[in-house]
């Protein structure tokens, strides 16, 4: 999450690309192998009883494939599929984030006090774990514990080692929201191509107005139906991204504020700055 390599090959750039394709695949699958045969064989019967005068109920149906058989709707459901593949990857870093609260990075025993003079060798304790197990490396938590351990070493002061967590915190809160911006724009582009399907849909119908008015729609319907379907299956796919979106910002901002109050709890009230008498009474 805290990752530093931004190149061309790094996670945060394979995984919207590898996304996409497997997005892209699935779904062109899914349609060659169900939608499109269904929605065929179904036009072909509904042609064929429409011409009987038979199959009232039949006609009027409208399965699903029938709905998202047009090239709008798929490409609809591609980026929906997208954008959730990606907010399933940000879900899971944030999960393995949080796992790492189960673990005692800061071994104090009841009533001990860290002390600047011991800040630096917990710090260098805390380093020396941390590049030792692979799993800790480019984490908020262990990142915050020795950012305040450093400062505090530095500084004396426990304010200032408060501050250092919550600039950590911060920046990394700023990072994960700037992640989410390629969802952003998938949940703006879904109903930005369902404007497209409207509007193509449309300009078809009016290219038959002169058949409509010698009294054959089938063609007028058709367009106007690819219109209403590409904004009814653009805005289901936004409204359940959005959902989604939401519910995994919310537990970002959660994992930040629980970040916080961690490094509170475990680091932060357990520091003293020794008084000068005390400090006298030490070296008495």
């Amino acid at each position: 999450m805290i990752s530093r390599n931004k190149g061309f090959f790094s996670v945060e750039f394979m995984v919207p690309i590898l996304a996409f394709l497997v997005a892209l695949i699935s779904v062109e699958i899914f349609y060659a192998t169900y939608v499109r045969p269904n929605a065929k064989d179904f036009m072909v019967k509904r042609q064929i009883l429409m011409s009987q005068g038979s199959g009232g109920d039949f006609v009027r149906e409208r399965p699903i494939y029938i709905i998202i058989k047009d090239h709008e709707p798929q490409m609809e459901i591609v980026f929906c599929l997208w954008g959730m593949m990606v907010l399933g990857y940000k879900f899971i870093q944030v999960t393995k984030e949080r796992a790492l609260f189960k673990q005692n990075f800061i071994r104090v025993q009841p009533g001990e006090r860290i002390i600047p003079e011991d800040a630096l060798d917990r710090y260098k304790e805390l380093r020396t774990a941390v590049e030792r197990e692979s799993r800790w490396r480019e984490r908020l938590l262990p990142e915050c514990l020795l950012a305040a351990l450093h400062r505090f070493h530095a500084s004396s002061s426990i304010q200032d080692a408060a501050n250092a967590i919550r600039e950590r915190a911060e920046l990394a809160g700023d990072r994960l929201d700037s992640q989410l911006s390629l969802v952003r724009y998938i949940a703006w582009a879904i109903p930005a191509i369902g404007f497209i399907g409207t509007v193509r849909g449309i300009g078809d119908a009016l290219n038959f107005a002169e058949q409509a008015i010698h009294g054959d729609i089938s063609s007028v319907t058709t367009g106007l139906g690819l219109a209403f379907n590409s904004t009814f299956v653009g805005l289901s796919m936004c409204i359940v991204l959005m959902f989604f979106l939401h519910m995994v910002q919310q537990r970002q901002e959660a994992f930040v504020i629980e970040t916080q109050t961690y490094c509170r709890d475990k680091l932060i009230d357990t520091m003293k700055v020794p008084t000068k008498d005390e400090a006298t009474g030490t070296f008495a």
